[in-house]
């Protein structure tokens, strides 16, 4: 077969392909609703609380805001191992394929066909006949784009479905985090309890033989005996938080033995976090915070199907073509006069669905307006979470400087009494009670430190900091 003859067949079979250039039509999605920032402009507790540098929370790594190698390892195996972010990675991979999905409507569906087909007539003669093509099978012509506004609907879900991951992914390292940092202040406070026991029982022991020789009266050692229970108690009790904390990492982590071949820890007291993020504007959140975006993709995925259901009012032209040759003989299949070829269009007029596109669309209405209250709520939600850590931060320092100062004067309390005791000037439960009354200013200036921490890494993530990582690079 010649060349030309072969140009002339390609023709032929491209000709349905040339329909696709007319299905760009109009779109009945309306234009976005305009949303207003449904919060104050600014937060509150900021006048005391601002700033000396211009870096964003969303600009810093988590490595390079959780300088503890520990932590850091910890984060890590929670991002390849924990369930729900796994879970969420697949959600990513569905929307994904449902996606694909409903975007492949927009191109034609072409499918190869080949054939043989005999049989006889009422005269008995044989008949017998080849077949060899593509066929174009109910392509929608997109007049009036509801083909379109689906795929953006499905579009729109996918990334909103995108950014729940990162959402995940966000409060996940802000979790193990917080939980590593219990982890870190409950074994402080072991350490206090063991340390005080220790005393404590030492006191007692002293006490019971002062008592058995006649120097001391059954109220003194009954008064020590108690504050050796209470640490005994206390111990307890940290040793029961500390195993629950444990708990919740390896549910975290995914791990069965989370804090094993890890890097050595940095003490409690040493933790160094960055703590001068600004908190910027409210503004600022709308491009910071996943969780606001995956709202504003599901408001926007829900606009697109009122789009597709406003469509549904007008008439849907599907196509359906083919073209080939046809035969009677195998041999003369791609002869001269052997092409075939058809089109079928199909014109569907909506006239009586007994309201079945009225009520669509006021279901799709009706989503929109619903997708712009969780919009606004979310919006809400977030600068509520910036707004609470401000206001933490606003007093924490000043909270922890007096309760140091109630630990140091505590201290010195106890050494004075000691001295008054030894001279003779007070009884021993004067002691006792400087002793209590250190261990709970202890106890009290270790949990304020926990929650300075705790709410340095609420602040890195209310403004949405966490996203970023630095693996791979140089630091």
């Amino acid at each position: 077969m010649s060349i030309k003859k072969y140009n002339k067949i390609s023709s032929y079979f491209i000709l349905p392909l040339s329909i696709v250039i007319i299905t760009s039509g109009c779109s009945f999605i309306p234009e976005q609703p305009k949303v207003a920032l449904p919060v104050a402009p600014a937060y509150p507790y900021q006048n005391n609380t601002k700033s000396s540098n211009n870096i964003k929370a969303s600009d810093i790594a988590w490595q390079d805001f959780f300088k503890d190698k520990r932590l850091q390892k910890l984060i890590e195996i929670t991002l390849e191992n924990n369930k729900d972010l796994k879970k969420s990675a697949l959600n990513i991979e569905e929307f994904k394929a449902a996606y694909d999905i409903q975007s492949s409507a927009s191109l034609p569906n072409i499918n190869g066909n080949a054939g043989l087909s005999r049989g006889k007539n009422q005269n008995s003669a044989s008949n017998t006949s080849y077949q060899i093509g593509i066929s174009l099978t109910s392509f929608e012509l997109d007049f009036f784009g509801r083909v379109h506004s689906l795929n953006q609907a499905a579009l729109n879900q996918y990334l909103a479905t995108e950014e729940a991951y990162k959402t995940i992914q966000l409060s996940l390292i802000s979790e193990i985090a917080k939980l590593y940092f219990d982890e870190r202040a409950i074994e402080q406070l072991i350490t206090f309890a063991k340390h005080t026991l220790e005393i404590r029982e030492k006191a007692y022991n002293i006490l019971k033989k002062r008592y058995e020789l006649g120097d001391i009266s059954d109220l003194d050692v009954r008064s020590n005996q108690v504050l050796v229970e209470s640490a005994k108690l206390a111990l307890l009790g940290y040793t029961r938080q500390h195993n629950q904390v444990i708990n919740g990492l390896v549910l975290l982590t995914g791990s069965s033995n989370p804090l094993e071949n890890l890097p050595p820890a940095a003490k409690f007291n040493e933790q160094k976090l960055i703590e001068d993020i600004p908190a910027g504007l409210p503004s600022d959140l709308l491009e910071n915070r996943p969780d606001i975006k995956a709202a504003e993709y599901q408001l926007k995925s829900a606009n697109a199907n009122i789009g597709a259901a406003r469509a549904a009012f007008f008439p849907r032209i599907a196509l359906t073509a083919n073209t080939g040759f046809a035969s009677s003989q195998l041999g003369d299949l791609f002869k001269s006069g052997s092409f075939i070829w058809s089109i079928a269009p199909q014109l569907t007029i909506p006239i009586f669905d007994a309201g079945r596109n009225k009520n669509n669309l006021k279901v799709a209405e009706i989503r929109t307006e619903s997708s712009i209250i969780d919009y606004e709520k979310t919006i809400q939600t977030a600068f509520k979470e910036v707004a609470d850590t401000l206001a933490v931060r606003d007093t924490i320092k000043s909270e922890l400087e007096s309760q140091k100062n109630i630990k140091q004067a505590q201290s010195e309390r106890l050494r004075l009494s000691n001295i008054r005791y030894k001279y003779g000037i007070a009884n021993y439960i004067e002691i006792l009670d400087a002793e209590r009354d250190l261990f709970s200013a202890e106890q009290s200036l270790v949990q304020l430190q926990l929650l300075d921490l705790k709410n340095t890494v609420d602040i890195y993530k209310s403004l949405g900091g966490g996203l970023n990582s630095n693996a791979g690079k140089n630091n």
